[in-house]
């Protein structure tokens, strides 16, 4: 056996050993359907209640594109109990803080606070869910700060502009075609209807899962839950995404004009969900391409060629097949062209000769300890158990996670190279400031 084999497989052992096991969550679901996930850890007085609702972009049409992300900002403007602004002043009076994210798959709220407040946390999302305002002046109010999210964020980033219009050719049918934020048009347009019936689908008891760690028991987790949020009515099961992307069948390429320095790249190749058998392999091979100064596309771009300033990869969690995307930025007084065929160069190597098991080896132990790092903190088991609950189906499969990374070897890593990272598979954006 290799010494660095044995290492992982000895680190595997100390860790797992170390840290929270399966039987550490319970779980219980309220007669409304509203499923409850629950470690209790009392290395600080501290809890936190992480609450995933199975709504994103993904689930709009055109005519109300960017409603997901717009009541993400509704839910904190007023309800029948805690009016406008209290939400925030209440969390914040009782030692609490929160935050909230939306994508095309998920809108997630987030709540930190001391354990001795966690009775009134229930209370006030208890409130919010049942009895959000979608009063008219608000609406308005929220409208214009989206729209102007919305203009800002093209005009100030590079990234963003090029994403959404390489993301907007990758996929001609799915819904994943538009952006999180919506289209100015649909923001402009949204009726009274439009939200409440939106809200009413979604943000509904049946439609969340809530993970809750910390220094809090797990009876008392669900006595705050049946008190405040078990009367919520249920609501039907929202519509099924039941779009597929077509296979895509020839390269496709967009240029984006925008002043900036040098010009910027990204690459989206089609590739499965995160419940595919593939997913462990192509999430190590977007490692092996880019994370750290040792990887394939940094070490030979950046600090080799000096072709590019920025080079990065990702393959993230999603519930339909989605894109493992590269993007980079060129050196000053590189060519575009010169950039991207170096780009394929390395992919090119990696689908022809594979990698070596000390790169693999090298990945493996980096995402143990990331993987048990992110687990150690009670915000890394809510987030992490939510994660896969909701884009794996189990949040069990969660502690299966180490052993299907360790499963993963060179071959599988060349093999969805081979599989995924094609000419006929990806979509190319340029953006830059003269476009011919």
């Amino acid at each position: 056996m290799k010494k660095i084999t044995l290492l992982f497989i000895l680190l595997l052992t100390y860790l797992g050993n170390a840290q929270m096991k399966v039987d550490d969550v319970k779980s219980f679901t309220l007669t409304n359907g509203m499923k409850f996930l629950v470690v209790e850890d009392f290395s600080i007085p501290n809890a936190n209640m992480y609450l995933f609702y199975k709504v994103g972009s993904r689930n709009e049409h055109q005519g109300i594109t960017g409603l997901s992300h717009f009541f993400e900002h509704m839910m904190f403007n007023g309800a029948s109990k805690y009016g406008p602004k209290q939400f925030d002043r209440t969390m914040e009076f009782h030692g609490g803080a929160n935050n909230a994210y939306t994508t095309e798959n998920v809108t997630v709220y987030t709540d930190w606070f001391p354990s001795a407040s966690a009775e009134i946390m229930f209370d006030l999302e208890g409130d919010r869910i049942s009895s959000l305002s979608i009063d008219p002046k608000m609406v308005e109010s929220e409208r214009g700060v989206v729209l102007s999210e919305r203009r800002t964020g093209l005009e100030n980033s590079p990234w963003r502009l090029l994403s959404e219009s390489v993301q907007a050719t990758a996929f001609q049918e799915h819904p994943y075609h538009w952006p999180v934020i919506g289209y100015e048009d649909d923001m402009k347009n949204w009726t009274q209807q439009d939200l409440e019936l939106y809200f009413k689908t979604y943000y509904a008891p049946n439609n969340c899962v809530v993970v809750v760690s910390g220094a809090i028991k797990f009876e008392k987790v669900k006595e705050f839950a049946k008190k405040y949020l078990e009367s919520i009515p249920v609501q039907p099961v929202p519509p099924v995404v039941h779009i597929v992307e077509p296979v895509q069948n020839g390269e496709r390429r967009i240029t984006v004009k925008k002043e900036v320095e040098t010009p910027y790249i990204m690459i989206g190749y089609h590739t499965p969900n995160s419940k595919n058998e593939d997913y462990y392999a192509l999430n190590i091979l977007s490692s092996i391409l880019s994370s750290g100064n040792s990887s394939r596309l940094y070490a030979s771009l950046v600090d080799q060629n000096e072709l590019a300033t920025q080079i990065q990869t990702d393959y993230g969690d999603t519930l339909d097949p989605y894109l493992f995307n590269v993007y980079a930025v060129a050196n000053k007084d590189v060519n575009e062209a010169d950039l991207e065929e170096a780009i394929y160069v390395e992919i090119e190597k990696v689908k022809k000769e594979g990698i070596t098991e000390n790169e693999l080896q090298k990945i493996k132990n980096q995402k143990l300890m990331e993987f048990y790092n992110q687990v150690e903190t009670i915000n890394g088991k809510s987030n992490n158990i939510g994660t896969y609950e909701v884009f794996f189906g189990n949040y069990k499969k969660m502690f299966d996670a180490p052993a299907n990374y360790n499963k993963v070897t060179v071959a599988d890593v060349q093999k969805v190279a081979q599989k995924y990272l094609t000419k006929s598979n990806r979509t190319v954006g340029v953006l830059k400031t003269n476009v011919e």
